[in-house]
């Protein structure tokens, strides 16, 4: 968990402040660093509850995302599509997942020079238990309503799609937030289910810390 700072003043809304007198406007500048902080302290909380597992969140992801493939396995690239991390940090995740026996590599059938990551019983075995801590502290935000995570859901998917994460399909541009961490689109090419996308909201940093092995046990 992160460290608490007690500051007798909320330093976000004093740099808007700031902000405002030296610059205008300050609504963007003190959002985009309110979801800046919150990653942080996201990260530290479920990095945090999965270190019994002796996982990282971007590990516990990439279980996830293997649980939710028809077969239990995906290519890599798959992987880091529907993780929407470079290709670097999904090899370096599954090196880990090796490691730890929760995940093993095996050729592609359907590629001679493509690799499979495929889910061990032990992955599978730790991704169920694990899954279990995280929805019982809601992957962090327990101190919001269902109604009031919707609407961060709706707000941020603005974001990602003028980002070009994701070409909505017809008619769905209000489309509601999934019921669960799963995708709701069909199964795809390789065998891949919907992806996870960030099981808590998309975690290119939490990969990038994994990468670098902060945070790591």
């Amino acid at each position: 968990m992160a460290k608490r700072l007690d500051l007798p003043f909320d330093p976000i809304a004093r740099a808007a402040q700031i902000w405002e007198e030296k610059f205008g406007p300050a609504d963007a500048m003190a959002a985009v660093t309110s979801i800046m902080r919150a990653q942080q302290l996201l990260l530290a909380e479920l990095d945090g509850l999965l270190r019994p597992y002796a996982l990282t969140f971007a590990r516990y992801e990439a279980l996830i995302l293997l649980t939710f493939s028809r077969r239990g396995s995906l290519p890599l690239r798959v992987m880091g599509e529907r993780l929407m991390v470079h290709p670097t940090s999904v090899t370096n995740t599954i090196d880990r997942l090796e490691e730890q026996g929760m995940v093993v590599r095996r050729p592609n059938p359907r590629d001679g020079r493509g690799t499979l990551a495929e889910i061990t019983g032990l992955g599978r075995e730790v991704a169920e238990r694990a899954t279990g801590d995280l929805m019982a502290a809601r992957f962090g935000m327990g101190g919001y309503g269902t109604g009031e995570l919707g609407q961060v859901f709706t707000l941020l998917r603005g974001l990602r799609l003028t980002a070009g994460d994701f070409v909505p399909e017809p008619d769905t541009a209000d489309e509601s937030p999934p019921d669960r961490a799963a995708g709701a689109e069909p199964a795809q090419a390789d065998g891949a289910e919907p992806g996870v996308a960030g099981a808590a909201g998309g975690t290119a940093a939490a990969h990038g810390r994994d990468r670098a092995g902060a945070g790591s046990p």
